[in-house]
């Protein structure tokens, strides 16, 4: 275990226990983005899922997962993970680094993560580890910050001992996902950011004009989100069934 590894341990104990452990904790972002992958869930009709949760935090979404069917659920954060499964023992939750832990390969129906890539040292191998552990047409969906967005945004703060940070585009994300899945839909959602080009499309001014234009706050929200201009992406990927798929899908790029 590296010294890297105990600090950011300590980091996502600390910061976990502050930001996710109390339901009132739970952040509108947060909770958006949980909501976009629970219609995500509901569109597969199905409630026999194997589901793996990475970066489950306190265990509130792998809660609200397992209405889906059963749950598997991961954190760095190993005292937030013990007290998670005295709340949940419907639940089995796994402490450890991510990128260390040994689970069955082609194991999984689906894996979530919410905002994980962007505190992930190795991103291409992050991916290729969730492909790996993904059945055949298996799912991917996951939320991370857009680095467009956080990078026009004043309010950021620089990150803590333990808390790595790697954002990503969407061009990124894309090349990210690509090598081994199909992408089903990827926006951006939560308009956000005040500098650069973003200070002007979201001047108060701008909003009552292009609300008017298009005939209410939420239409230009939508539009603005849609153009990639949202705090958070949001991807649902599906595991390539199988290499001659793979073959296939890059003759076409």
């Amino acid at each position: 275990m590296t010294t890297a590894i105990e600090t950011q341990r300590q980091f996502w104990n600390e910061w976990n226990t502050t930001h996710r452990e109390q339901p009132h904790s739970i952040s509108y972002r947060s909770r958006r983005q949980a909501e976009v992958l629970l219609r995500w869930l509901h569109s597969l009709e199905r409630r026999d899922l194997e589901i793996l949760e990475v970066g489950c935090a306190s265990g509130w979404f792998a809660e609200q997962l397992a209405d889906y069917g059963t749950v598997t659920a991961t954190d760095l954060a190993d005292e937030l993970i013990a007290r998670a499964q005295k709340r949940a023992p419907h639940i089995r939750f796994i402490a450890g680094d991510f990128a260390q832990l040994d689970f069955r390969s082609a194991s999984f129906d689906v894996v979530v993560h919410l905002e994980v890539l962007s505190h992930v040292a190795n991103q291409p191998a992050f991916m290729a580890k969730i492909a790996g552990l993904l059945k055949p047409g298996g799912h991917m969906m996951m939320a991370t910050q857009n680095a467009f967005t956080l990078s026009r945004l004043s309010e950021v703060l620089p990150p803590k001992p333990g808390q790595l940070r790697r954002w990503v585009t969407i061009g990124e994300l894309k090349r990210l996902a690509l090598p081994h899945f199909e992408i089903r839909e990827l926006r951006s959602i939560i308009v956000d950011g005040d500098r650069g080009i973003l200070r002007w499309v979201n001047a108060p001014k701008v909003n009552r004009l292009a609300s008017l234009v298009l005939g209410s706050q939420a239409r230009y929200d939508t539009l603005k989100e849609r153009l990639g201009w949202g705090h958070t992406l949001m991807l649902h990927a599906q595991r390539f069934i199988a290499m001659w798929v793979l073959s296939f899908h890059w003759l076409r790029w």
